[in-house]
């Protein structure tokens, strides 16, 4: 059984229809054009896409999408542990953040990672993260 959420997220507000694993962000229409099982494949190819498009991006840092967006590839791995739990799955949090770098962390932060300049960190602690 569906039932509504109410949801604050980094101070975006969202209403999201709950079917046990599945969280679909309403009111789109896409959910009364097809059915659960090709909504769901849709959105998980969309998030495959998100992260190849960060992959191809990792000149933009962690700090600037978080001041940007709210949001960031630790965020997506957390949200990637907390989804895979939800199903039941206990997945390990740095498993899930290689998921999402393409590699390990520690590996991406040493090859990609640049130190946050004095103007990136103000507008980082400008923002409630």
């Amino acid at each position: 059984m569906a039932h509504r959420l109410e949801t604050q997220h980094h101070g975006v507000r969202m209403s999201v229809l709950r079917a046990s694993a599945t969280m679909t962000t309403t009111p789109t229409g896409v959910s009364d054009q097809m059915d659960n099982a090709k909504q769901e494949h849709v959105e998980a190819a969309v998030f495959r896409r998100l992260l190849a498009h960060l992959d191809e991006r990792k000149d933009v840092q962690n700090i600037d999408l978080m001041t940007l967006a709210g949001f960031c590839r630790n965020c997506l791995s957390k949200w990637y542990k907390a989804a895979a739990e939800e199903v039941g799955e206990q997945v390990d949090y740095e498993a899930c953040r290689e998921r999402v770098y393409g590699m390990p962390y520690e590996a991406w932060k040493r090859q990609y990672q640049t130190e946050a300049t004095p103007e990136k960190l103000a507008g980082f602690t400008q923002h409630d993260h």
